[in-house]
């Protein structure tokens, strides 16, 4: 290695921004150099939505850093880029920019974060390419030029009612922003229940939240067409009875999941991995030499069901920096997501870690799941809220394997979760989270936090199983 090696990486968000800070970092004389096909780095797409409902009155702050922070670490940006090819064989990227200039980078390590891409296969009527199209009222939210053209929209008073076609996070995070927005919204939601990454009864919860804020919820429901025309658009979906209903908006978003942005490294010929995504090692190491790939696009090694595809911002930004450590050199693993997640539902929050009940089984594990209600700190101190925490272990061995929380917004949902979260990651059982020495004052606990007493709760309930068979 001399010090002129070059450090080449395609995708300037969570991943390739935390692969390009730690490599830098570990070995400073690297010339590092990020392909970006916008010119908005770092920023925190997650945070889109709270743009849009204007909690968030400024954009500018979603970038987790901004570019004078991220060139002052001597990482050079190539703006308005996309890259067409990469050619392994001669260490080289292909690329064009957006006034249609071919360009050619040659690199000595490649890393790849290019994410994942909107879902749109199924629904008659649009494609990749209708959705990009500013004038059209059928949008996604991917990408910055997404929110401006959203937000263009919504400013003009033409657009009043809406539709969201997928009720995910994003789905219902779009929702409630654009309920704040004083729009009528109306969310489409192929099965029974909305939020289907909890159980029915936890989505139940988010769906009667959004009953009580005059949002129209449709389950049952798969869209099958949407087109547009004068400015209308129609979204025709089949119910349950295989009925067709057709019904009108000003503005529909459609975001029913993402699928690995992988092309690239397709083409290059490397290795794919679970549903479409590329495979790579615990240090992020693809099949292609010198080639790293961290993020959306990749395959995700979970703690507990081994390989699969979970993307989540969280884990690009630790792949991300897992293939910083192996650029530079240095040993340093993935130890594996346990897919930890929250959501906020206007005053309710919804977290999940681990398994629900069924994917546990699916997992070949022998689960118990037990739900408790329990004060979120000591019922006399005034404004004591209720938290439904759900437990999920395995009965034969007792060790941890998911929960569910809801509860209200100041409650410390999330911060509970991560207790689950920690102890899955560190393979505990239910009744370990008994012994962990957790904080206690009257006003935001108890001696026996939420978790602790809803651990008992399932202790106590495996015990008489136990004792009955």
């Amino acid at each position: 290695m001399t010090n002129t090696e070059n450090l080449l990486i395609i995708g300037g968000s969570d991943a390739g921004i935390s692969a390009a800070l730690k490599a830098k970092e570990l070995k400073p004389e690297l010339q590092i150099k990020v392909l970006l096909a916008d010119e908005y780095p770092n920023l925190s797409i997650c945070g889109l939505p709270y743009a849009i409902s204007k909690e968030v009155p400024d954009w500018h702050s979603l970038a987790h850093r901004n570019l004078k922070e991220l060139t002052s670490n001597g990482i050079e940006f190539q703006m308005n880029t996309t890259a067409d090819k990469i050619d392994s064989s001669k260490h080289q990227v292909l690329a064009h920019t957006s006034d249609g200039e071919s360009l050619t980078f040659r690199y000595d390590s490649l890393v790849v974060a290019t994410g994942a891409k909107p879902k749109l296969s199924g629904i008659t009527g649009i494609d990749s390419v209708y959705v990009q199209q500013s004038a059209s009222n059928i949008r996604v939210l991917h990408t910055m030029a997404d929110y401006f053209t959203i937000e263009e929209k919504l400013s003009t008073k033409e657009v009043q009612n809406v539709a969201i076609v997928g009720s995910g996070y994003i789905g219902i995070e779009m929702a409630e922003a654009m309920k704040k927005r004083q729009l009528a919204v109306t969310i489409f939601q192929r099965g029974a229940e909305i939020l289907s990454t909890v159980d029915p009864d936890f989505g139940q919860l988010v769906h009667e939240k959004f009953v009580e804020n005059e949002i129209n919820v449709v389950t049952g429901q798969t869209i099958s067409k949407i087109n547009e025309s004068n400015g209308i658009v129609t979204v025709t979906g089949i119910d349950e009875n295989l009925e067709e209903t057709i019904s009108h908006f000003d503005l529909v978003l459609v975001v029913v999941g993402v699928t690995p942005n992988a092309d690239l490294l397709v083409e290059a010929g490397a290795e794919i991995g679970f549903s479409g995504s590329i495979k790579v090692d615990s240090h992020m190491k693809t099949s292609l030499s010198d080639i790293w790939a961290a993020g959306d696009l990749i395959e995700t090694k979970h703690h507990l069901l081994g390989t699969t595809y979970l993307p989540l911002g969280t884990t690009a930004h630790k792949q991300g920096r897992v293939a910083g450590f192996s650029v530079a050199g240095v040993s340093h693993a993935f130890r594996g997501s346990v897919g930890t997640q929250v959501l906020k539902v206007f005053d309710l929050v919804v977290a999940r870690t681990g398994l629900l009940e069924n994917e546990a089984k699916q997992a070949g594990f022998l689960p118990l799941t037990v739900t408790a209600e329990v004060d979120d700190h000591k019922a006399y101190f005034p404004g004591a809220h209720k938290i439904k925490i759900r437990i999920t272990g395995d009965r034969n061995t007792g060790r941890l394997l998911g929960a569910q929380l809801v509860g209200w917004y100041g409650s410390e949902v999330a911060k509970r979760n991560d207790i689950f979260a920690t102890a899955i990651f560190n393979d505990m059982t239910v009744s370990d989270i008994s012994d962990l020495d957790l904080s206690y004052s009257p006003p935001v606990g108890s001696p026996w936090d939420a978790v602790q007493i809803a651990a008992q709760n399932w202790e106590l309930k495996n015990t008489r199983i136990l004792e009955s068979s």
